[in-house]
């Protein structure tokens, strides 16, 4: 065993100690009385890891208050105790969800909603953690082979698809187009760089010169905009899959008054590009409903034994506009409580 290795288990075993200590997956007995009978038992406790991509990234603080939402209705519509164990990296960090999830499942939780940074990587620990009876659901980014229950997220093919019927209209279906794709280990991303692909095919008049990754940080996006800006002065269009460089100002400066915008996530930043004219159309993913719908499933399955209605709960996507942009801002007012 390396010294990695060896360090890996304790950090493991450690915050396993903690997480069990605070009391995961147990049916309590009944709380004695003043009169030393025994009162009404305590609700039957269920414990969910919910384990998303990155603290820095607001959807994930949305995907967190819907955990936290499903967490409360839950408990009270079934008379349970429905608690969430929240562990994500501040940044993007496949190696540490990996370690999270160790953590969660030496801790005896009950059920584990995942956002994979990588698949290949996390699906290992996955299949270890459903071997051991815990039920793990998938959001926004799946890994398909590790043996959870299901997945919950928008179509990405038909997200990619959208983002670029939207560019193409914009454009007057003719122009070259950029694709701005984030970490290409994603398969979300591949799966909306794919749909891109297939629905800028249908347009003779519109070109893709490539697709562009980068680390997913707003200041990493941006630089990479305007580089590739820099480099291909003939580019009218940018096809985001992701909506990194909006969570920052003056981010397409430069870029905007030669290049028509789309893109996922109808973000508060976002929103604001597309109110002054720089973006034209953001495509929104259900946020709180990654966290919502997961746990809502992992304890229906758990407490009452049914099953998703599906391996792939597809959700519907938003489209933002400059005609609908103050009716959908209000919703963030909710996602993102504090």
């Amino acid at each position: 065993m390396n010294m990695q290795r060896m360090f890996r288990g304790v950090t493991v075993a450690l915050a396993a100690a903690t997480l069990t200590l605070a009391g995961c997956s147990e049916k309590k007995s009944p709380t004695p009385n003043q009169s030393g009978q025994s009162g009404s038992p305590s609700p039957e406790r269920y414990v969910i890891g919910v384990v998303a991509k990155s603290q820095n990234n607001p959807v994930f603080k949305a995907a967190r208050v819907g955990a936290e939402d499903a967490a409360r209705d839950l408990s009270e519509k079934y008379g349970i105790d429905v608690q969430i164990r929240w562990q994500t990296p501040d940044t993007e960090n496949a190696q540490q969800q990996a370690q999270y999830i160790e953590q969660l499942v030496a801790a005896g939780v009950n059920g584990i909603a995942v956002s994979c940074i990588d698949a290949n990587l996390l699906t290992s620990v996955l299949r270890d953690a459903v071997s051991k009876g815990i039920t793990v659901m998938t959001f926004d980014s799946d890994a398909p082979n590790s043996g959870r229950m299901a997945y919950y997220g928008v179509d990405d093919r038909a997200a990619g698809a959208a983002v670029m019927k939207s560019l193409a209209q914009e454009m007057g279906e003719n122009g070259v187009v950029a694709v701005l794709a984030g970490n290409q280990a994603a398969t979300n991303l591949q799966s909306r760089v794919a749909g891109v692909r297939e629905e800028a095919a249908k347009y003779s008049g519109i070109r893709i010169i490539d697709v562009y990754y980068h680390v997913e940080t707003a200041n990493d996006a941006a630089a990479r905009m305007q580089s590739v800006q820099n480099a291909n002065p003939e580019i009218s269009g940018w096809a985001l899959v992701g909506g990194w460089p909006l969570y920052t100002d003056n981010a397409l400066d430069g870029i905007h008054e030669r290049a028509k915008v789309v893109s996922l996530d109808p973000l508060p930043l976002p929103l604001g590009y597309l109110k002054k004219g720089q973006v034209q159309v953001l495509i929104g993913q259900p946020y709180h409903g990654w966290g919502y719908e997961s746990v809502t499933h992992i304890v229906e399955r758990l407490h009452n034994a049914v099953a998703p209605p599906a391996e792939f709960i597809y959700a519907d996507f938003d489209v933002v506009t400059s005609e609908n942009v103050e009716e959908f801002e209000a919703k963030w007012s909710v996602w993102n409580r504090d």
